[in-house]
Protein backbone atom coordinates (compact mmCIF):
# COMPACT_ATOMS: atom_id res chain seq x y z
CA UNK A 1 0.00 0.00 0.00
CA UNK A 2 1.54 3.31 -1.11
CA UNK A 3 1.74 6.23 1.29
CA UNK A 4 2.23 9.95 0.79
CA UNK A 5 2.42 13.08 2.91
CA UNK A 6 -0.52 14.57 1.03
CA UNK A 7 -3.16 13.37 -1.43
CA UNK A 8 -4.90 15.92 -3.66
CA UNK A 9 -8.32 14.94 -5.01
CA UNK A 10 -8.91 16.59 -8.37
CA UNK A 11 -6.46 17.81 -11.00
CA UNK A 12 -8.22 21.06 -11.85
CA UNK A 13 -6.25 24.27 -11.59
CA UNK A 14 -6.83 24.67 -7.84
CA UNK A 15 -5.76 21.08 -7.17
CA UNK A 16 -2.57 21.59 -9.18
CA UNK A 17 -1.79 24.83 -7.37
CA UNK A 18 -2.27 23.25 -3.94
CA UNK A 19 -0.19 20.23 -4.97
CA UNK A 20 2.62 22.34 -6.36
CA UNK A 21 2.90 24.51 -3.26
CA UNK A 22 2.79 21.55 -0.87
CA UNK A 23 5.41 19.71 -2.94
CA UNK A 24 7.56 22.83 -3.05
CA UNK A 25 7.46 22.82 0.78
CA UNK A 26 8.93 19.31 0.78
CA UNK A 27 5.78 17.18 1.01
CA UNK A 28 5.44 13.91 -0.92
CA UNK A 29 2.31 14.68 -2.93
CA UNK A 30 0.11 12.80 -5.37
CA UNK A 31 -2.70 14.34 -7.43
CA UNK A 32 -5.59 12.02 -8.28
CA UNK A 33 -7.57 13.09 -11.35
CA UNK A 34 -10.65 11.12 -12.37
CA UNK A 35 -10.49 11.99 -16.07
CA UNK A 36 -7.78 11.45 -18.68
CA UNK A 37 -6.38 15.00 -18.48
CA UNK A 38 -5.69 17.67 -15.87
CA UNK A 39 -7.21 21.15 -15.95
CA UNK A 40 -10.84 20.51 -15.02
CA UNK A 41 -12.98 23.13 -16.76
CA UNK A 42 -9.78 24.80 -18.02
CA UNK A 43 -8.95 22.22 -20.69
CA UNK A 44 -8.57 22.39 -24.44
CA UNK A 45 -10.53 19.70 -26.22
CA UNK A 46 -11.64 18.61 -29.67
CA UNK A 47 -15.42 19.04 -29.96
CA UNK A 48 -15.61 18.08 -33.64
CA UNK A 49 -12.96 16.41 -35.81
CA UNK A 50 -10.33 19.05 -36.56
CA UNK A 51 -11.93 21.74 -34.36
CA UNK A 52 -10.65 22.60 -30.86
CA UNK A 53 -11.90 24.86 -28.08
CA UNK A 54 -11.50 25.49 -24.38
CA UNK A 55 -13.96 23.35 -22.44
CA UNK A 56 -15.60 25.90 -20.16
CA UNK A 57 -13.57 28.99 -19.29
CA UNK A 58 -12.10 30.65 -22.38
CA UNK A 59 -10.64 33.92 -21.07
CA UNK A 60 -7.91 34.54 -18.48
CA UNK A 61 -8.84 37.52 -16.33
CA UNK A 62 -8.01 36.65 -12.73
CA UNK A 63 -4.98 34.36 -12.54
CA UNK A 64 -3.37 35.47 -9.27
CA UNK A 65 0.17 36.90 -9.65
CA UNK A 66 1.06 35.17 -6.36
CA UNK A 67 0.25 31.81 -7.94
CA UNK A 68 2.40 32.58 -10.98
CA UNK A 69 5.34 33.72 -8.84
CA UNK A 70 5.21 31.07 -6.12
CA UNK A 71 4.86 28.15 -8.52
CA UNK A 72 7.23 29.62 -11.08
CA UNK A 73 4.76 29.22 -13.94
CA UNK A 74 6.16 29.45 -17.45
CA UNK A 75 3.83 32.19 -18.68
CA UNK A 76 5.30 31.97 -22.18
CA UNK A 77 3.23 28.81 -22.61
CA UNK A 78 -0.10 30.64 -22.51
CA UNK A 79 0.01 34.44 -22.39
CA UNK A 80 -0.97 36.70 -25.26
CA UNK A 81 -1.87 40.36 -25.76
CA UNK A 82 -4.47 42.26 -23.74
CA UNK A 83 -7.88 41.64 -25.33
CA UNK A 84 -10.51 44.36 -25.80
CA UNK A 85 -14.16 43.98 -24.84
CA UNK A 86 -16.44 44.75 -27.78
CA UNK A 87 -20.11 45.44 -27.02
CA UNK A 88 -21.97 44.64 -30.21
CA UNK A 89 -24.63 46.92 -31.66
CA UNK A 90 -25.91 46.10 -35.14
CA UNK A 91 -27.25 49.63 -35.69
CA UNK A 92 -24.87 52.06 -33.96
CA UNK A 93 -21.73 49.99 -34.20
CA UNK A 94 -19.78 48.57 -31.28
CA UNK A 95 -18.50 50.23 -28.13
CA UNK A 96 -14.95 49.02 -27.48
CA UNK A 97 -13.15 48.91 -24.14
CA UNK A 98 -9.38 48.86 -24.49
CA UNK A 99 -6.69 48.25 -21.92
CA UNK A 100 -7.65 46.94 -18.49
CA UNK A 101 -11.44 47.16 -18.40
CA UNK A 102 -11.79 50.34 -20.41
CA UNK A 103 -8.69 52.40 -19.71
CA UNK A 104 -9.67 53.92 -23.05
CA UNK A 105 -12.87 53.63 -25.09
CA UNK A 106 -13.75 53.74 -28.78
CA UNK A 107 -17.17 54.24 -30.33
CA UNK A 108 -18.68 56.42 -27.59
CA UNK A 109 -18.92 60.17 -27.08
CA UNK A 110 -16.15 62.04 -25.20
CA UNK A 111 -18.60 62.86 -22.41
CA UNK A 112 -19.60 59.20 -22.05
CA UNK A 113 -15.96 58.12 -22.06
CA UNK A 114 -15.26 60.60 -19.29
CA UNK A 115 -18.25 59.37 -17.26
CA UNK A 116 -17.17 55.77 -17.70
CA UNK A 117 -13.65 56.67 -16.58
CA UNK A 118 -15.02 58.28 -13.42
CA UNK A 119 -17.13 55.20 -12.66
CA UNK A 120 -14.23 52.87 -13.44
CA UNK A 121 -11.95 54.70 -11.02
CA UNK A 122 -14.57 54.46 -8.28
CA UNK A 123 -15.28 50.76 -8.85
CA UNK A 124 -11.60 49.83 -9.12
CA UNK A 125 -10.90 51.53 -5.80
CA UNK A 126 -13.79 49.80 -4.08
CA UNK A 127 -12.96 46.42 -5.62
CA UNK A 128 -9.40 46.87 -4.38
CA UNK A 129 -10.65 47.14 -0.80
CA UNK A 130 -12.56 43.88 -1.11
CA UNK A 131 -9.66 42.32 -2.98
CA UNK A 132 -7.48 42.52 0.13
CA UNK A 133 -9.43 39.54 1.51
CA UNK A 134 -9.14 37.25 -1.52
CA UNK A 135 -5.61 35.99 -0.97
CA UNK A 136 -6.14 35.16 2.69
CA UNK A 137 -8.15 32.74 4.77
CA UNK A 138 -11.54 34.35 5.44
CA UNK A 139 -11.88 35.90 8.92
CA UNK A 140 -13.93 33.73 11.27
CA UNK A 141 -15.56 34.97 14.49
CA UNK A 142 -13.79 33.62 17.54
CA UNK A 143 -10.70 32.59 15.55
CA UNK A 144 -9.31 36.00 14.66
CA UNK A 145 -5.63 36.31 15.50
CA UNK A 146 -3.35 39.34 15.55
CA UNK A 147 -2.58 38.96 11.85
CA UNK A 148 -6.24 38.95 10.88
CA UNK A 149 -6.98 41.91 13.16
CA UNK A 150 -4.08 43.81 11.59
CA UNK A 151 -5.42 43.10 8.09
CA UNK A 152 -8.90 44.24 9.06
CA UNK A 153 -7.45 47.38 10.61
CA UNK A 154 -5.37 48.15 7.52
CA UNK A 155 -8.40 47.66 5.30
CA UNK A 156 -10.35 50.12 7.40
CA UNK A 157 -7.49 52.62 7.37
CA UNK A 158 -7.12 52.32 3.60
CA UNK A 159 -10.78 53.24 3.22
CA UNK A 160 -10.63 56.09 5.73
CA UNK A 161 -7.53 57.33 3.94
CA UNK A 162 -9.58 57.85 0.80
CA UNK A 163 -11.64 60.46 2.59
CA UNK A 164 -15.05 60.63 4.26
CA UNK A 165 -16.95 60.88 0.98
CA UNK A 166 -15.32 57.76 -0.44
CA UNK A 167 -15.97 55.79 2.76
CA UNK A 168 -19.61 56.86 2.68
CA UNK A 169 -19.91 55.97 -1.00
CA UNK A 170 -18.46 52.53 -0.39
CA UNK A 171 -20.94 51.88 2.42
CA UNK A 172 -23.76 53.06 0.13
CA UNK A 173 -22.76 51.12 -2.98
CA UNK A 174 -21.40 47.80 -1.69
CA UNK A 175 -24.75 46.00 -1.57
CA UNK A 176 -26.50 47.88 -4.38
CA UNK A 177 -27.63 46.43 -7.67
CA UNK A 178 -25.47 47.07 -10.70
CA UNK A 179 -28.34 48.56 -12.75
CA UNK A 180 -28.67 51.51 -10.38
CA UNK A 181 -24.93 52.18 -10.55
CA UNK A 182 -25.07 52.06 -14.35
CA UNK A 183 -27.89 54.60 -14.36
CA UNK A 184 -26.04 56.80 -11.89
CA UNK A 185 -22.97 57.22 -14.09
CA UNK A 186 -23.79 56.33 -17.70
CA UNK A 187 -26.21 57.16 -20.51
CA UNK A 188 -24.99 54.80 -23.27
CA UNK A 189 -26.99 51.57 -23.20
CA UNK A 190 -24.05 49.58 -24.57
CA UNK A 191 -21.80 50.44 -21.63
CA UNK A 192 -24.62 49.97 -19.15
CA UNK A 193 -25.32 46.57 -20.63
CA UNK A 194 -21.67 45.52 -20.40
CA UNK A 195 -21.27 46.19 -16.70
CA UNK A 196 -24.68 44.61 -16.04
CA UNK A 197 -23.65 41.50 -17.99
CA UNK A 198 -20.26 41.25 -16.29
CA UNK A 199 -21.80 41.60 -12.83
CA UNK A 200 -24.07 38.58 -13.28
CA UNK A 201 -22.03 36.32 -15.56
CA UNK A 202 -22.17 32.79 -14.15
CA UNK A 203 -24.45 33.88 -11.28
CA UNK A 204 -28.18 33.36 -10.77
CA UNK A 205 -28.96 37.06 -10.46
CA UNK A 206 -30.28 39.77 -12.71
CA UNK A 207 -28.84 43.28 -12.88
CA UNK A 208 -31.65 44.65 -10.73
CA UNK A 209 -31.24 41.96 -8.08
CA UNK A 210 -30.02 43.34 -4.74
CA UNK A 211 -26.24 42.97 -4.22
CA UNK A 212 -25.57 42.26 -7.92
CA UNK A 213 -22.82 44.92 -7.95
CA UNK A 214 -20.70 42.47 -5.91
CA UNK A 215 -20.30 40.34 -9.03
CA UNK A 216 -18.68 43.27 -10.84
CA UNK A 217 -16.41 43.97 -7.88
CA UNK A 218 -15.33 40.33 -8.02
CA UNK A 219 -14.57 40.63 -11.73
CA UNK A 220 -12.50 43.78 -11.17
CA UNK A 221 -10.35 42.21 -8.45
CA UNK A 222 -8.92 39.89 -11.10
CA UNK A 223 -5.50 40.52 -12.63
CA UNK A 224 -4.16 39.71 -16.10
CA UNK A 225 -0.89 40.83 -17.67
CA UNK A 226 -0.12 42.81 -14.51
CA UNK A 227 -3.29 44.91 -14.65
CA UNK A 228 -6.44 44.79 -12.55
CA UNK A 229 -9.40 44.24 -14.83
CA UNK A 230 -7.19 42.95 -17.66
CA UNK A 231 -7.96 39.94 -19.82
CA UNK A 232 -6.44 37.84 -22.58
CA UNK A 233 -7.27 34.80 -24.69
CA UNK A 234 -4.60 32.19 -23.95
CA UNK A 235 -2.64 30.82 -26.88
CA UNK A 236 -3.48 27.14 -27.15
CA UNK A 237 -6.72 27.68 -25.22
CA UNK A 238 -7.12 27.22 -21.50
CA UNK A 239 -5.37 23.87 -21.81
CA UNK A 240 -2.08 25.72 -22.23
CA UNK A 241 -2.54 27.19 -18.76
CA UNK A 242 -3.31 23.71 -17.45
CA UNK A 243 -0.13 22.50 -19.13
CA UNK A 244 1.91 25.22 -17.40
CA UNK A 245 0.39 24.31 -14.03
CA UNK A 246 1.03 20.61 -14.59
CA UNK A 247 4.62 21.33 -15.59
CA UNK A 248 5.23 23.46 -12.48
CA UNK A 249 3.57 20.93 -10.19
CA UNK A 250 5.73 18.09 -11.50
CA UNK A 251 8.83 20.30 -11.34
CA UNK A 252 8.27 20.71 -7.60
CA UNK A 253 8.11 16.93 -7.20
CA UNK A 254 4.40 16.10 -7.13
CA UNK A 255 3.13 12.96 -8.81
CA UNK A 256 -0.02 13.12 -10.99
CA UNK A 257 -2.22 10.12 -11.70
CA UNK A 258 -4.93 10.27 -14.37
CA UNK A 259 -8.03 8.06 -14.65
CA UNK A 260 -7.87 7.68 -10.87
CA UNK A 261 -11.31 8.50 -9.44
CA UNK A 262 -11.53 8.62 -5.64
CA UNK A 263 -14.55 6.75 -4.29
CA UNK A 264 -13.98 7.15 -0.57
CA UNK A 265 -11.97 9.16 1.93
CA UNK A 266 -10.68 6.72 4.52
CA UNK A 267 -10.82 7.76 8.16
CA UNK A 268 -10.63 6.37 11.65
CA UNK A 269 -11.98 8.05 14.79
CA UNK A 270 -12.16 11.51 13.25
CA UNK A 271 -8.79 11.42 11.47
CA UNK A 272 -8.00 11.00 7.77
CA UNK A 273 -6.17 7.83 6.82
CA UNK A 274 -6.10 8.11 3.02
CA UNK A 275 -8.38 7.38 0.07
CA UNK A 276 -9.82 4.46 -1.87
CA UNK A 277 -9.84 4.50 -5.68
CA UNK A 278 -12.38 3.18 -8.13
CA UNK A 279 -10.28 0.10 -8.89
CA UNK A 280 -10.10 -0.81 -5.20
CA UNK A 281 -6.58 0.47 -4.58
CA UNK A 282 -6.00 2.32 -1.32
CA UNK A 283 -3.47 5.12 -0.80
CA UNK A 284 -2.43 6.30 2.64
CA UNK A 285 -1.86 9.86 3.86
CA UNK A 286 -2.64 11.83 6.98
CA UNK A 287 -3.41 14.85 4.81
CA UNK A 288 -6.06 14.90 2.07
CA UNK A 289 -6.92 18.06 0.14
CA UNK A 290 -10.10 17.96 -1.91
CA UNK A 291 -10.14 20.28 -4.92
CA UNK A 292 -13.49 18.98 -6.18
CA UNK A 293 -16.93 20.29 -5.24
CA UNK A 294 -17.10 20.66 -1.43
CA UNK A 295 -20.58 19.20 -1.14
CA UNK A 296 -19.60 16.16 -3.20
CA UNK A 297 -16.53 15.75 -0.99
CA UNK A 298 -18.33 15.87 2.33
CA UNK A 299 -21.56 14.12 1.40
CA UNK A 300 -20.30 11.50 -1.07
CA UNK A 301 -16.73 10.64 -0.10
CA UNK A 302 -16.65 11.06 3.68
CA UNK A 303 -18.21 8.40 5.90
CA UNK A 304 -21.58 9.68 7.22
CA UNK A 305 -20.57 9.36 10.85
CA UNK A 306 -17.70 11.83 10.39
CA UNK A 307 -20.01 14.76 9.58
CA UNK A 308 -22.44 16.05 12.18
CA UNK A 309 -26.13 16.59 11.41
CA UNK A 310 -25.96 20.38 11.49
CA UNK A 311 -23.16 20.52 8.88
CA UNK A 312 -24.87 17.89 6.76
CA UNK A 313 -28.07 19.95 6.73
CA UNK A 314 -26.22 23.19 5.91
CA UNK A 315 -24.50 21.49 2.96
CA UNK A 316 -27.94 20.60 1.58
CA UNK A 317 -28.71 24.31 1.36
CA UNK A 318 -25.62 25.28 -0.64
CA UNK A 319 -26.98 26.66 -3.92
CA UNK A 320 -24.98 25.18 -6.76
CA UNK A 321 -27.16 24.85 -9.84
CA UNK A 322 -25.65 26.37 -12.93
CA UNK A 323 -27.37 29.02 -15.03
CA UNK A 324 -24.91 29.38 -17.93
CA UNK A 325 -24.39 27.28 -21.06
CA UNK A 326 -21.30 26.93 -23.25
CA UNK A 327 -21.55 26.93 -27.05
CA UNK A 328 -18.89 25.79 -29.53
CA UNK A 329 -19.35 26.30 -33.27
CA UNK A 330 -17.17 24.77 -35.97
CA UNK A 331 -17.31 27.20 -38.91
CA UNK A 332 -16.09 27.15 -42.50
CA UNK A 333 -14.83 30.73 -42.18
CA UNK A 334 -14.34 33.55 -39.70
CA UNK A 335 -17.72 35.20 -38.93
CA UNK A 336 -18.24 38.82 -39.97
CA UNK A 337 -19.67 40.71 -37.00
CA UNK A 338 -21.14 44.05 -38.08
CA UNK A 339 -18.78 46.96 -37.50
CA UNK A 340 -16.07 44.92 -35.76
CA UNK A 341 -12.53 45.29 -37.09
CA UNK A 342 -10.38 42.26 -37.83
CA UNK A 343 -8.11 43.07 -34.87
CA UNK A 344 -11.02 43.45 -32.45
CA UNK A 345 -12.41 40.06 -33.49
CA UNK A 346 -9.46 38.66 -31.50
CA UNK A 347 -11.00 40.07 -28.33
CA UNK A 348 -14.11 39.41 -26.31
CA UNK A 349 -17.43 40.16 -27.97
CA UNK A 350 -20.55 40.76 -25.87
CA UNK A 351 -24.17 40.55 -26.96
CA UNK A 352 -26.17 42.62 -24.47
CA UNK A 353 -28.18 45.53 -25.82
CA UNK A 354 -29.16 47.16 -22.56
CA UNK A 355 -29.70 46.57 -18.86
CA UNK A 356 -33.29 45.72 -19.77
CA UNK A 357 -32.07 43.05 -22.18
CA UNK A 358 -29.93 41.40 -19.47
CA UNK A 359 -32.80 41.61 -16.99
CA UNK A 360 -35.31 40.20 -19.49
CA UNK A 361 -32.91 37.34 -20.23
CA UNK A 362 -32.71 36.55 -16.51
CA UNK A 363 -36.42 36.61 -15.69
CA UNK A 364 -37.44 33.33 -17.41
CA UNK A 365 -34.71 31.42 -15.57
CA UNK A 366 -36.45 32.16 -12.26
CA UNK A 367 -39.29 29.96 -13.49
CA UNK A 368 -37.25 27.16 -15.03
CA UNK A 369 -37.17 28.51 -18.58
CA UNK A 370 -34.25 29.44 -20.81
CA UNK A 371 -33.82 32.94 -22.24
CA UNK A 372 -35.53 33.25 -25.63
CA UNK A 373 -33.37 36.33 -26.30
CA UNK A 374 -30.11 35.37 -24.57
CA UNK A 375 -27.07 37.46 -23.65
CA UNK A 376 -23.61 36.06 -24.26
CA UNK A 377 -19.83 36.47 -24.25
CA UNK A 378 -18.09 35.36 -27.47
CA UNK A 379 -14.51 34.60 -28.45
CA UNK A 380 -13.02 33.30 -31.69
CA UNK A 381 -10.03 31.33 -30.37
CA UNK A 382 -8.95 30.12 -33.80
CA UNK A 383 -7.77 33.67 -34.57
CA UNK A 384 -5.28 33.47 -31.71
CA UNK A 385 -4.33 29.87 -32.52
CA UNK A 386 -4.98 28.78 -36.13
CA UNK A 387 -4.42 25.13 -35.15
CA UNK A 388 -7.90 25.19 -33.56
CA UNK A 389 -9.56 24.86 -36.99
CA UNK A 390 -8.72 23.43 -40.42
CA UNK A 391 -7.33 25.83 -43.00
CA UNK A 392 -9.72 28.72 -43.61
CA UNK A 393 -12.11 27.54 -40.89
CA UNK A 394 -12.86 29.07 -37.51
CA UNK A 395 -14.12 28.24 -34.03
CA UNK A 396 -16.60 30.34 -32.08
CA UNK A 397 -16.84 29.87 -28.31
CA UNK A 398 -19.61 31.50 -26.28
CA UNK A 399 -20.83 31.59 -22.68
CA UNK A 400 -24.59 32.04 -22.86
CA UNK A 401 -27.10 33.11 -20.22
CA UNK A 402 -29.55 32.12 -18.94
CA UNK A 403 -29.85 28.33 -18.99
CA UNK A 404 -31.26 26.96 -15.72
CA UNK A 405 -30.08 23.53 -14.61
CA UNK A 406 -33.64 22.50 -13.77
CA UNK A 407 -35.24 23.39 -17.09
CA UNK A 408 -38.97 22.91 -16.67
CA UNK A 409 -39.44 21.09 -20.00
CA UNK A 410 -36.16 19.17 -19.61
CA UNK A 411 -33.00 19.79 -21.61
CA UNK A 412 -33.62 16.87 -23.92
CA UNK A 413 -36.56 18.83 -25.28
CA UNK A 414 -35.26 22.32 -24.59
CA UNK A 415 -31.72 22.14 -25.97
CA UNK A 416 -32.61 22.36 -29.70
CA UNK A 417 -34.92 25.30 -28.98
CA UNK A 418 -32.26 27.12 -26.96
CA UNK A 419 -29.65 26.52 -29.67
CA UNK A 420 -32.07 28.01 -32.21
CA UNK A 421 -32.51 31.09 -30.01
CA UNK A 422 -28.73 31.50 -29.69
CA UNK A 423 -28.21 31.13 -33.44
CA UNK A 424 -30.92 33.71 -34.12
CA UNK A 425 -29.11 36.18 -31.87
CA UNK A 426 -25.78 35.48 -33.56
CA UNK A 427 -27.34 35.84 -37.00
CA UNK A 428 -28.52 39.36 -36.11
CA UNK A 429 -24.96 40.52 -35.41
CA UNK A 430 -23.11 38.26 -37.88
CA UNK A 431 -25.43 37.76 -40.87
CA UNK A 432 -24.86 34.48 -42.67
CA UNK A 433 -23.11 32.76 -39.80
CA UNK A 434 -25.69 29.96 -39.79
CA UNK A 435 -24.71 28.95 -43.32
CA UNK A 436 -21.08 28.44 -42.25
CA UNK A 437 -21.76 26.06 -39.37
CA UNK A 438 -20.11 22.67 -39.80
CA UNK A 439 -21.02 21.41 -36.33
CA UNK A 440 -22.22 22.75 -33.00
CA UNK A 441 -21.86 21.68 -29.40
CA UNK A 442 -24.11 23.21 -26.75
CA UNK A 443 -23.23 22.30 -23.18
CA UNK A 444 -26.11 22.95 -20.79
CA UNK A 445 -25.53 22.82 -17.02
CA UNK A 446 -26.67 19.18 -17.13
CA UNK A 447 -24.01 18.41 -19.75
CA UNK A 448 -21.40 20.33 -17.75
CA UNK A 449 -22.26 18.31 -14.67
CA UNK A 450 -21.79 15.06 -16.54
CA UNK A 451 -18.73 15.88 -18.64
CA UNK A 452 -16.76 17.88 -16.08
CA UNK A 453 -17.98 16.19 -12.88
CA UNK A 454 -19.37 19.46 -11.50
CA UNK A 455 -22.50 18.89 -9.39
CA UNK A 456 -25.30 21.12 -10.66
CA UNK A 457 -23.19 22.16 -13.64
CA UNK A 458 -22.06 25.27 -11.75
CA UNK A 459 -18.47 26.11 -12.67
CA UNK A 460 -18.05 28.25 -9.54
CA UNK A 461 -18.96 25.19 -7.41
CA UNK A 462 -21.62 27.33 -5.76
CA UNK A 463 -23.35 30.68 -6.21
CA UNK A 464 -21.15 33.79 -5.87
CA UNK A 465 -23.73 35.64 -3.81
CA UNK A 466 -23.33 37.50 -0.55
CA UNK A 467 -24.64 34.64 1.60
CA UNK A 468 -22.14 32.20 0.04
CA UNK A 469 -18.98 34.30 0.24
CA UNK A 470 -16.17 34.82 2.76
CA UNK A 471 -16.95 33.04 6.04
CA UNK A 472 -20.02 31.42 4.47
CA UNK A 473 -18.26 29.77 1.52
CA UNK A 474 -19.31 27.03 1.00
CA UNK A 475 -21.00 27.14 4.41
CA UNK A 476 -19.90 28.50 7.77
CA UNK A 477 -18.85 25.17 9.29
CA UNK A 478 -16.18 24.56 6.65
CA UNK A 479 -15.39 28.07 5.40
CA UNK A 480 -11.74 28.26 6.40
CA UNK A 481 -10.54 25.23 4.34
CA UNK A 482 -10.64 23.01 7.47
CA UNK A 483 -13.29 20.33 7.94
CA UNK A 484 -14.45 18.46 11.05
CA UNK A 485 -12.41 15.49 9.84
CA UNK A 486 -8.84 16.05 11.01
CA UNK A 487 -6.47 16.12 8.05
CA UNK A 488 -9.15 16.82 5.40
CA UNK A 489 -9.10 20.25 3.76
CA UNK A 490 -11.14 21.89 0.99
CA UNK A 491 -9.49 23.76 -1.89
CA UNK A 492 -11.89 24.08 -4.84
CA UNK A 493 -13.76 27.04 -6.31
CA UNK A 494 -16.45 26.18 -3.77
CA UNK A 495 -14.16 27.56 -1.05
CA UNK A 496 -13.04 31.14 -0.46
CA UNK A 497 -12.61 33.30 -2.48
CA UNK A 498 -14.65 31.53 -5.19
CA UNK A 499 -14.62 30.63 -8.86
CA UNK A 500 -12.77 31.83 -11.91
CA UNK A 501 -9.30 30.73 -12.97
CA UNK A 502 -7.37 32.40 -10.14
CA UNK A 503 -5.75 29.51 -8.28
CA UNK A 504 -6.42 31.33 -5.00
CA UNK A 505 -8.55 28.66 -3.30
CA UNK A 506 -5.75 26.13 -3.89
CA UNK A 507 -3.05 28.58 -2.84
CA UNK A 508 -4.87 29.78 0.27
CA UNK A 509 -5.62 26.23 1.39
CA UNK A 510 -2.01 25.11 0.90
CA UNK A 511 -0.65 28.10 2.83
CA UNK A 512 -3.13 27.48 5.65
CA UNK A 513 -2.16 23.80 5.82
CA UNK A 514 1.57 24.60 5.93
CA UNK A 515 1.04 27.24 8.60
CA UNK A 516 -1.09 24.91 10.71
CA UNK A 517 1.33 21.98 10.36
CA UNK A 518 4.28 24.18 11.27
CA UNK A 519 2.59 25.41 14.47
Amino acid sequence: MKSFDAIIIGGGHNGLVAAGLLAKAGKRVVVLEASDAVGGGARTREFHPGYMSSGLAHIVNRLAPEVVDELGLDTALFTSDMAPSVVLDADRGPAVLRGAYGESLDGVSPDEAQAFGKMRTKLMMQAGILGRFLGKRPPRPGETGLGELFDLGMTGLSLVGKGRDEARDFARMALMNVADIADEYLTDDRLKALIAFDAVLGIHLGPRSPTSLLGLYYRLTGTALGAKGGQFLPRGGMGSLGQALEQATRKHGADIRLNAPVTKILSDRGKVQGVALGDGEELRAALVVSAIHPVATLRNLVAPGEIDTHLSMSLKHVRSKGDAAKLHLALTKVPDFKGVSASDLRGRLVIARSVRHVDDAFNPSKYGEFSPDPVMEITIPSLSDPSFAPGGGAVLSAVVQYAPYDLREGWEVGKPKFLAAIMAALEHYAPGIGETVVASELLTPVDIERQFRMPGGHWHHGELQVDQLLLNRPTFGVSGYDTPLEGLYLASAGSHPGGGISGLPGRNAARHILKRRAA
